[in-house]
């Protein structure tokens, strides 16, 4: 478990999360406290450059890699004239973003990227996923499906 890894668990402990959370960011991570963890997740080679939406739902078992963003499409709008108040991604169990991908909702919308999906190196993902699909381009659309049974059987090693 990396540096990186270990402060943002930290971040999740009271007495020293506003630290931690410091820290991370100091390290060129930008992981709200206020983001919601199911699981352990990895940041991995560092995750430099990695922004995360405060609002954002992240699974067990993601990798997050250098310069990935998730957040809102539409930041420009301030947040009172939004004309559709909400919305987040969800992100879910064992999806890993590629280094540079760009995972961005519209307010009011709720992204969702099912389990087991990749996000290629610099996609922009504006549209949900499903299960174990592979998305690349800009705008990313769906590439290829990933075997689930090859999958486990690698997960079980």
């Amino acid at each position: 478990m990396s540096v990186h890894d270990r402060l943002l668990r930290a971040s999740r402990v009271p007495a020293i999360g506003r630290l931690a959370y410091l820290a991370l960011k100091a390290l060129g991570v930008e992981f709200p406290r206020e983001v919601e963890l199911t699981g352990p997740v990895e940041l991995a080679h560092g995750a430099v450059g990695l922004v995360v939406h405060r609002s954002t739902r992240v699974g067990a078992h993601v990798t997050f890699l250098p310069g990935v963003v998730v957040g809102r499409a539409d930041s420009w709008i301030p947040p009172e004239r939004v004309p559709h108040p909400g919305g987040r991604v969800v992100i879910g169990d064992h999806v890993t973003l590629g280094a540079g991908a760009k995972v961005l909702y519209s307010s009011g919308q709720e992204l969702v990227i099912s389990e087991g999906t990749v996000v290629g190196a610099n996609a922009v993902l504006r549209s949900s996923t499903g299960p174990y699909e592979i998305w690349a381009g800009i705008p990313a659309r769906r590439v290829g499906v990933r075997d689930r049974e090859a999958e486990a059987a690698g997960a079980r090693r």
